[in-house]
């Protein structure tokens, strides 16, 4: 394969489409002319870990969609859909700059017109966790997911690790439809306190986000003990919550530690699991996970949180 970023048209720079065919025929062309097609799905407000998803997409494809949409199928009635940050204008340039070819950038009657009546569920997986507490959610996301790769019929999609649970739903949802799209996990980007870079920390007060470092602080700190002796996780749990708590946090929505293929709650580790956690601060959810990694003999419990990938 050629390298993606010399084969990006520069003269021409970044194409924005809103029509579905005009899309199909664009990618067409690509594909014909032997290109890989890589996706990348945002609701847009783009960060630096969005970013890095489409540089990832970029070493591997030589032709980078970007779909910017906020889906309004994965929004409870209680929640930011109408407020949630946008900035179509910011968000075109940033990812020209970033090496996105297109970016998809459908209305919300393109993408679900009057009569709509098809929804997208992936039993099990979307029941826990986030799911847990946001009734329909991950249906809103499994519908519109296979909606955009369809529309794109890209070869590879990438979406980042801190939505764990999403990408592990994306993932059951294509091995089941038999959607020839492979699926690539990118891991968490992070502020330099170990923070998870996510669109809704615009919403954190200054006092909020000095508490917010608190978060990654226990992730790391959970994991690490669990990995150090994994029957005791019950108590573990308890005294993240704990501090979670302390620090300033409103109220815990999950502290567990869950299986990684089936996103089930354990209470000692015998295979890949993760440390999972929804914390609210004030008007803000955050989640967060991490990998719990076996200490090798000699291992010491050193570090205070997860690995900072990036400062912003």
């Amino acid at each position: 394969m050629s390298s993606a970023n010399q084969d990006r048209p520069s003269s021409t720079g970044i194409v924005v489409v809103r029509d579905p065919g005009l899309l199909r025929q664009t990618v067409s062309s690509w594909h014909r002319a032997g290109y890989h097609v890589g996706l990348v799905p945002t609701m847009g407000a783009l960060h630096r870990g969005h970013l890095a998803l489409v540089e990832r997409a970029r070493a591997t494809c030589e032709r980078v969609v970007v779909s910017v949409f906020v889906n309004p199928k994965q929004f409870g009635p209680q929640e930011d859909f109408a407020a949630y940050p946008r900035d179509e204008a910011g968000d075109v340039e940033k990812l020209d700059l970033a090496g996105a070819d297109l970016v998809w950038m459908p209305s919300a009657a393109t993408m679900y017109p009057q009569g709509f009546a098809t929804e997208v569920t992936v039993q099990g997986l979307g029941e826990g966790l986030c799911g847990a507490f946001r009734p329909g959610h991950f249906s809103g996301v499994a519908t519109v997911v296979a909606k955009l790769l369809l529309q794109t019929s890209a070869d590879q999609a990438f979406f980042g690790e801190k939505d764990f649970q999403q990408l592990q739903i994306i993932r059951r949802l294509v091995q089941d439809l038999d959607i020839p799209t492979e699926i690539v996990g990118v891991e968490t980007l992070r502020e330099s306190d170990g923070l998870a870079l996510s669109s809704r920390n615009i919403y954190l007060s200054a006092d909020e986000r000095a508490i917010a470092r608190v978060l990654p602080d226990v992730l790391g700190e959970t994991a690490r003990a669990v990995a150090k002796n994994s029957e005791s996780i019950p108590a573990i749990l308890a005294a993240g919550e704990r501090r979670l708590l302390e620090s300033g946090f409103g109220s815990i929505d999950y502290l567990t530690v869950a299986d990684i293929e089936t996103l089930r709650p354990v209470d000692v580790v015998v295979r890949p699991a993760r440390v999972f956690v929804a914390a609210r601060l004030g008007r803000t959810r955050l989640i967060d996970n991490v990998p719990i990694v076996p200490l090798q003999q000699g291992d010491e419990i050193s570090r205070s949180r997860p690995t900072a990938d990036v400062v912003t």
